[in-house]
């Protein structure tokens, strides 16, 4: 172990991008310009990674609301609609509520509670508490939700979504009428066409919605799976992964993304004469301890990777390793027991010995996502390409 520094992470500074923008070309300049300036060699597994969206804006992948709207007329009937689950993001789901409103004549929204599927409250465990209300068994009107809490302003953001989100339906042109539920298929009573607009369960509710007799079952990667009227699409995804670009068009998530981490690869490697990985990243899969909100609002933190990052980490714990099997070791000879046990791991997967207890083996495109959205952050950093040098090293690496 001849050199003092592991895993390496660096924010690369790139162009404004535009649409039409070649967007492997750009992320490959801008890194081979970091590389030289800063006098960095490149190694084998070093990755380069850029978020989805400036991808998404290179691919000029946008829609409007008069765009959704016609989609969701067209698969749903423009009647009532049930529309359930949203998470409360005005960047994430506003947008997407004007337009699906527009393209129906009454909207009932039914929101979960205490919070949405990411973390996000409306109330705290401790008012339900207050009030002796369960929330897997009640269901609340918008004026028995109103007698229990009153006015709830969220915290972060200052606003109360209830409101906010029944004036945007109004605005719209449709009636709204709001539910606080959290079975799927209480959304029945009062229509039986539905759009379900969780994230990461979605599979669960369009089942459980199908089997209890709903006539339209749709999720928000049913809606933009094609181009309507020339807009933007995702056909994987859907609206999925958007955001708001304006405040009648979303920025939908990327497409082609395996093609993009693979030309970015492909023309890396040509020009450092290393094997270079490649991802398009979005959100990472990490919760805030004080806000309690869970980060991955993307429908993954990873749309595209080059196959040098699939699997999971295969590691020992050091620490088990100095506490246990050579405990009565110290210094040098404690360092060349554990170096000696990290060369000899093999491939075979550790998964179940003791050694690797404490080592969860999540995904390496969610691990090295969720560093690359920390690193770059979603403000001003300017930084959407990163650089990792390092991560597949181990104590034993020269």
């Amino acid at each position: 172990m001849s050199r003092t520094l592991g895993t390496v992470v660096r924010g690369v500074r790139g162009p404004i991008i535009r649409q039409g923008d070649d967007i492997a070309k750009i992320t490959v300049e801008a890194v081979r310009q970091a590389l030289a300036e800063n006098g960095i060699e490149p190694c084998d597994r070093d990755i380069v990674a850029v978020t989805e969206s400036v991808v998404a804006r290179a691919q000029g992948n946008y829609a409007t609301v008069e765009q959704i709207a016609k989609d969701v007329r067209t698969k749903t009937g423009g009647g009532t609609v049930g529309v359930v689950f949203p998470i409360l993001s005005r960047n994430r789901f506003a947008v997407l509520l004007t337009g699906i409103a527009m393209g129906v004549k009454k909207v009932v929204l039914m929101l979960s509670y205490p919070s949405d599927e990411v973390g996000n409250h409306l109330i705290s465990l401790d008012q339900l508490d207050e009030k002796g209300i369960d929330p897997y068994d009640t269901v609340l009107s918008l004026e028995q939700f109103r007698q229990a809490f009153g006015t709830v302003i969220h915290p972060f953001t200052g606003v109360d979504y209830v409101e906010v989100y029944s004036d945007l339906i109004r605005q719209a042109g449709a009636e709204v009428e709001v539910v606080f539920a959290n079975r799927v298929q209480t959304i029945l009573q009062y229509t039986n066409r539905v759009i379900t607009c969780d994230i990461h369960s979605r599979g669960r509710s369009k089942r459980l919605l199908k089997a209890a007799g709903a006539e339209v079952v749709l999720g928000l990667d049913d809606l933009l799976t094609q181009p309507v009227d020339g807009s933007g699409y995702n056909a994987e995804y859907g609206l999925l992964g958007s955001n708001k670009a304006t405040d009648e068009t979303v920025k939908l998530f990327p497409r082609d993304c395996m093609e993009v981490a693979a030309q970015i690869s492909q023309q890396l490697s040509q020009a450092t004469g290393k094997q270079i990985e490649a991802m398009v990243y979005g959100d990472g899969a990490f919760k805030d301890p004080a806000g309690h909100i869970w980060e991955l609002a993307d429908p993954v933190v990873s749309p595209g990777y080059t196959p040098g990052l699939t699997g999971t980490p295969n590691e020992l714990k050091l620490k088990y390793l100095a506490d246990n099997d050579f405990k009565e070791l110290s210094g040098q000879a404690l360092k060349e027991a554990v170096s000696q046990r990290i060369a000899n791991k093999g491939s075979e997967s550790l998964v179940g010995h003791m050694a690797s207890e404490g080592t969860t083996p999540r995904r390496l495109t969610d691990l090295i996502g969720s560093l690359c959205d920390l690193t770059s952050g979603s403000g001003d950093k300017g930084t959407p390409i990163i650089y990792i040098q390092g991560y597949f090293d181990n104590y034993t690496a020269e």
